[in-house]
């Protein structure tokens, strides 16, 4: 059998692991980068990804009885200024349309970086009874930031995302809603996306502009740094009383509405390949992968090449995606490809195969080889992709946690940021100008405030107070 090639043109993670990442996000046709400076294409094999991830999502907010809408793409400043802290968390990022053509606007338009003052303007106009009460919205769309760094997935200037935004009569419903939703998306990105998160209360200092709580499950990539995976927001009613959002209650009073808003977006692919992949490329959960099995025929033996086709008709029959490689270049360089592009199995058939009616089997996670006899091959095929979703979430859980630490002192704190990467626990008092000074002097900024908190002291790292909680801080994309 041919031997491997491989494709030199992806940089090895130790060595630089940034061009690692946007290596693979290109050699994998995932992304092309475009004239539009800080926007990226998402090509086809990329997309797929996206569609996954969208369609699992989509029926778990509709079993919780979510729909979807749309908003418009533009916001008047006139509504966007009236939530105070929510305009000012965002001002920086905003891109706004001054003209129409060759006429100059009355009022210029924000692109939208976030939709929450056009649901609100909506929702003031049609809720009026606590019988109109909950609302529960999404949205599937785009949004615009205008990020001055930019990377593919991470950080672009437009990109895809959902956001939830609701209406509740009750502070507790509202805060149920905004847990509930982390719990979705935590679960999501642990049983789909195979990556270990943690939960927790952003500070003060982290919370979305605007909200009372913000919630987070942060993850931790294979350099040890940290990744902001999805937030829910508790807004209670700060939006509702800047936009009029009132509603009749049971005894017939005016009261205001209490609100949420929760996110994902397109980041959760970045955090699939910085979690998972390797020197080689990509590797993708099987639960996420658009394609589960590629088969790639060794020669040009007619009847090698039927057996094939039988065998992916009969995979794609019982819902494994598999497709047939059966271009002109060299084994050794699609098994290549197949491994850039993160394919969870590889089954290769020759007519040495065929004459002992077998089929190589290789694991992308691992690489390893094994032989399975044809007519058991989907029951295998089945069965390893079973397994090899929960070793790569068992191994990503491993990884991180021999890369949590616990400082118990300032300078411990300091040589651990600068040693060791990875999540540092400590204890602090709540302060902002102890966080703000240990971002400052250490250079990690707080993860989460988790909601499984652990007893490490009863004083502040930074200041030697009282603690109020245990803080994760990290390094963070």
């Amino acid at each position: 059998m041919e031997k491997q090639i491989e494709l030199k043109e992806i940089t090895k993670q130790e060595v630089d692991f940034a061009q690692w990442y946007t290596d693979v996000c290109l050699k994998a046709e995932l992304i092309a980068y475009s004239s539009v400076k800080g926007c990226m294409i998402i090509r086809p094999y990329g997309y797929a990804i996206w569609e996954n991830i969208q369609n699992i999502l989509d029926k778990e907010f509709k079993k919780t009885g979510h729909e979807n809408v749309y908003m418009p793409l533009f916001i008047p400043e006139s509504l966007l200024q009236k939530e105070k802290d929510h305009v000012e968390g965002f001002a920086p990022e905003v891109a706004w349309v001054t003209h129409g053509g060759t006429n100059e606007l009355e009022e210029r338009l924000c692109v939208r970086p976030t939709s929450e003052t056009l649901f609100c303007e909506h929702y003031a106009n049609i809720v009026r009874s606590y019988k109109d009460l909950p609302k529960l919205y999404n949205q599937w769309c785009s949004v615009v930031r205008w990020e001055k760094t930019t990377r593919p997935f991470l950080r672009s200037r437009e990109f895809l995302w959902q956001e939830g935004h609701t209406v509740h009569a009750t502070a507790e419903e509202a805060k149920a809603e905004t847990l509930q939703m982390l719990n979705i998306y935590a679960d999501f990105a642990e049983n789909c996306l195979a990556i270990p998160v943690i939960k927790g209360q952003k500070t003060d200092k982290e919370k979305f502009a605007g909200a009372e709580s913000t919630y987070t499950f942060e993850s931790m990539m294979h350099n040890g740094v940290a990744l902001q995976t999805g937030t829910s927001h508790y807004f209670g009613n700060n939006f509702s009383k800047a936009f009029e959002m009132q509603f009749l209650n049971k005894e017939n009073k005016l009261e205001y509405m209490y609100q949420t808003s929760w996110g994902v977006s397109t980041r959760l692919i970045g955090a699939i390949i910085m979690c998972h992949g390797d020197d080689k490329g990509l590797v993708l959960p099987p639960n996420i992968a658009p394609i589960k099995a590629i088969i790639i025929p060794i020669g040009k033996d007619e009847a090698v090449f039927e057996k094939a086709n039988e065998i992916l008709s009969n995979l794609n029959a019982q819902g494994v995606t598999t497709k047939i490689d059966l271009s002109e270049k060299s084994p050794g360089y699609k098994f290549a490809e197949a491994e850039v592009r993160g394919i969870p199995l590889r089954v290769e058939i020759g007519p040495r195969d065929l004459a002992n009616n077998v089929v190589t089997v290789v694991r992308r996670d691992t690489g390893v080889k094994t032989q399975v006899e044809i007519e058991k091959l989907l029951d295998y095929v089945l069965a390893e992709l079973k397994n090899m979703q929960k070793d790569m979430f068992d191994r990503a859980l491993e990884r991180r946690n021999g890369m949590i630490y616990v400082a118990k002192d300032y300078q411990e704190f300091k040589n651990l940021a600068d040693t060791k990467p990875g999540f540092i626990k400590t204890m602090w008092c709540g302060d902002r100008a102890c966080e703000e000074k240990i971002k400052e002097e250490i250079g990690v900024s707080s993860r989460c405030i988790p909601f499984q908190q652990e007893n490490l002291g009863d004083k502040c790292i930074c200041c030697g107070k009282k603690a109020k909680h245990m803080v994760i801080w990290g390094k963070q994309y």
